[in-house]
Order: C-alpha cells, then structure tokens, then sequence
C-alpha cells in the first residue's frame, strides 16, 4: 500500500473506533490528524514499518485522550466492574487489536469496535 494510503487506512480505523464509543466530533477528528501527520514523519524515517502504522496511530490518539484525562475505549467486554480501557496488540506489529489485559481477551481488531 501506498505512503498515503496507509495513513489515511489507519486514520479511518481509528475514527470508525471513536465514532463506536460515541467520540465522533471535531476535536476528536483533530486529535486523529494530528496523530497521523506526526506518523508521516515516522513513516518517512522508516519506509518498511509501514504494517505498523495503524496500531501506531491509535497508541498515539489513547495517549493523547489519556493526557486529557479521557479513558478510550473503555471496555465493555469483560465481567470486571472496574473502570478500564482497553489496549491495542501487538503494541509494535502488524494487525493490531483491542484487547482487554485485565481479562486476557481479544476484543476487536483495530476498526472493528462495535
């Protein structure tokens, strides 16, 4: 895939798993582009970790919510009445996923958040 084809991939994952969880407005778009034109130089460095982009961008968007003080996504999955967010694996990788770590579970693939 193409330098930007996979960037604009990977925004759309990551804002079709914000809309899921109910964060689809303007600031949240500009969290996502600012993430992805940060990933450009990233990808500019280094051609080859392109498959890494996506799982990239979303560490990226949770940590900037996380600043905020916003938990995104929150999990819905496990039984655990605790308040927790979920992750994305392989944290460096090809084919991330939203995985709840308290409960060992995979929850989604990254763009698949229902």
């Amino acid at each position: 895939m193409s330098e930007p084809g996979v960037l604009l991939t990977a925004r759309a994952m990551v804002l079709h798993d914000l809309a899921a969880r109910g964060f689809n407005d303007a600031v949240m778009v500009t969290v996502v582009e600012d993430a992805v034109a940060e990933r450009q130089w990233w990808l500019d460095q280094w051609p080859d970790g392109a498959e890494h982009i996506a799982g990239l961008v979303a560490q990226d968007v949770q940590d900037r919510l996380v600043d905020s003080r916003i938990r995104w996504p929150r999990c819905t999955a496990c039984d655990d009445l605790n308040d927790h967010e979920l992750r994305i694996e392989p944290e460096l990788g090809p084919d991330p996923h939203w995985v709840c770590e308290r409960a060992g579970i995979t929850v989604a693939p990254l763009g698949h958040l229902t």
